[in-house]
């Protein structure tokens, strides 16, 4: 039988469409075409926060401003004591340029008073996210957990926001809020005049706090910034409050919380003396923070 002859020309076209199924791209290297819609995308990450670093924290709040928040410094004659009063107390923390915080506790002659002052830098792990919306969202779930509306989307941060300006703040457009109070209304936990030691004189009702004092966002503090106003109600022992200022700039949440209990059973810390300090205080932190 003859057999049929092979064609040279059929052995090149094969190996020709074998090469075009793994072979590369004119420029000679190899390309890989399984997403052809992603050519030429790039995915753009999110623009990380301005702050990098942290401030340190016991160094952070100036002698002046730790003597005029606890009086009870002023009182203390052992100069080792009242340098360690100064001092304060670090929290735990194991990356200082992410959490850092200090803590402060005197007692004087009239009340005990503690100051705590916390530092959180937020980072986002998300390429999507960036860091300032990370920690917006950190500082909602603050506002709401102090009971206060979470800011709206518009960057509103509510109807009860500060107006208007507070003697004796030290800071700009230090105010309180609007008012729903009926006209006229007595503040009930008002301190005489001349009282310096921060705890107010008893009154009719201790456990009230002036409608334009109470709990509110603020508008001059940061990038958005709430206060909260607590009387504790301890039966028989003195009444503490604590007054509790968090503010946000870019991807920096500061969390101050100022506390004073009375040695005096009948006496109630003053609401606006106590929040002044704290909101005084707020403002020459956001001023330290570095970049």
């Amino acid at each position: 039988m003859q057999r049929k002859a092979f064609v040279p020309g059929t052995a090149a076209l094969l190996a020709a469409l074998l090469a075009g199924c793994t072979g590369g791209s004119g420029s000679g290297g190899s390309t890989d075409n399984s997403n052809p819609g992603d050519a030429g995308t790039a995915t753009v990450a999110a623009q990380p926060g301005k702050y990098r670093t942290l401030p340190e924290p016991c160094g952070a709040v100036s002698h002046g401003t730790l003597a005029s928040l606890l009086p009870g410094i002023a009182q203390l004659t052992d100069q080792t004591q009242r340098q360690k009063a100064y001092d304060g107390d670090a929290t735990l923390t194991y990356d200082t340029d992410r959490k850092a915080g200090c803590r402060w506790k005197v007692e004087s002659t009239a009340a005990t008073d503690h100051l705590f002052v916390d530092f959180e830098r937020v980072v986002s792990y998300d390429n999507s996210v960036s860091d300032d919306s990370q920690a917006e969202k950190i500082f909602a779930g603050k506002q709401t957990d102090a009971g206060l509306p979470a800011p709206s989307a518009s960057g509103s941060p509510g109807a009860n926001t500060t107006t208007g300006g507070t003697a004796g703040t030290g800071t700009e457009a230090m105010g309180k809020a609007t008012s729903s109070a009926p006209t006229g209304s007595a503040s009930p936990s008002a301190t005489p005049s001349g009282s310096s030691s921060g705890s107010g004189s008893p009154s009719a009702s201790p456990t009230a706090t002036p409608s334009d004092l109470a709990s509110r966002a603020l508008t001059d503090l940061g990038d958005e910034a709430f206060l909260d106003d607590s009387l504790s109600s301890s039966g028989s022992t003195a009444k503490q409050r604590t007054v509790t200022v968090v503010f946000r700039t870019s991807n920096v949440i500061v969390t101050i919380e100022y506390a004073e209990q009375p040695t005096t059973v009948t006496a109630v810390p003053d609401s606006q003396e106590m929040q002044d300090r704290a909101r005084k205080l707020a403002a020459q932190l956001a001023g330290s923070l570095g970049g």
